[in-house]
């Protein structure tokens, strides 16, 4: 069953990307994806309904958003993207343009670190290709990035599949199992496992199981997974997917004002110095 769902999960990972799925024909065959740029919305494709139980649906429209999208109040909380940046941001001259390499979010947006840090927040997903491919740049950057800055991972919380995922991500977190985040983003984008099968519980055994084959003590899983500290970061990220009106993984934003991802940036490599551009900028304020 898993590696049915898993080859059926394969349809969508070509892509991660906030979308609207269309309802399902009664007999058409799936349609291949075409790999789009980060961060830029596709077409979804039609899943066969035929072939298809509720868990394999769920699973295969797992980059939809559903209906619709959701409406954002006026409130302080919501987020207004602008083409420009002001006159004054201090950022290398002719480097960087606003507008085309990252936009400037306003509001600005609250952060998390202490006064004197600056934040750069990564919302990702653990079985997008995208934020794999990104990931060893990540590693080496976190290894030499500048000492103010607190580097922030937040999962995409857009679906089931991105809640189940979250939450295995949270739980590696609270057991201190940090270590075995790329080994998730691996088995899952690598290995084709993506540890999901549209039902809670048959998820979290995949998941569970797949921890204590890496040294994780199962009961000690079970408890993390399903605490009160798990919960209210799945919570958080909910608000920060939603407040950041994310629509494509990986997104950089950094110190709550910029937001900027690969494609914008012009690749990975460049992405990570418009981040240090961005980061000094703003510890120079």
């Amino acid at each position: 069953m898993m590696r049915f769902v898993a080859a059926a999960t394969l349809l969508a990972l070509c892509a991660c990307a906030r979308q609207e799925a269309p309802p399902p024909p009664q007999s058409a065959p799936p349609a291949a994806e075409t790999a789009p740029a980060p961060a830029a919305p596709p077409s979804a494709s039609a899943p066969a309904a035929s072939a298809q139980s509720e868990t394999e649906q769920a699973t295969s429209s797992q980059e939809s958003a559903g209906a619709a999208e959701p409406e954002h109040s006026s409130s302080d909380s919501s987020l207004e993207k602008i083409a420009s940046a002001p006159s004054g941001t201090p950022l290398p001259e002719g480097k960087w343009k606003a507008g085309v390499n990252y936009t400037l979010l306003v509001p600005a947006q609250p952060t998390s670190v202490a006064p004197g840090k600056v934040e750069v927040l990564e919302v990702f997903w653990l079985a997008c290709p995208h934020c794999y491919a990104f990931e060893p740049y990540l590693r080496a950057w976190q290894k030499s990035k500048a000492p103010y800055i607190e580097f922030v991972r937040v999962p995409v919380m857009w679906g089931p599949v991105h809640r189940s995922h979250a939450q295995l991500y949270y739980t590696l977190q609270v057991l201190g199992r940090e270590d075995l985040v790329a080994k998730a983003m691996d088995t899952m984008v690598q290995q084709h496992d993506v540890m999901f099968t549209g039902n809670a519980d048959e998820s979290f055994k995949a998941q569970q199981q797949w921890a204590v084959k890496n040294g994780v003590n199962a009961d000690e899983f079970a408890k993390a997974y399903n605490s009160f500290t798990v919960n209210s970061y799945l919570q958080r990220a909910e608000e920060l997917t939603n407040r950041y009106q994310v629509k494509g993984v990986p997104l950089i934003v950094v110190n709550g004002k910029y937001s900027t991802d690969v494609q914008q940036a012009g690749g990975e490599a460049k992405l990570i110095e418009l981040i240090n551009d961005l980061a000094a900028a703003e510890h120079r304020r």
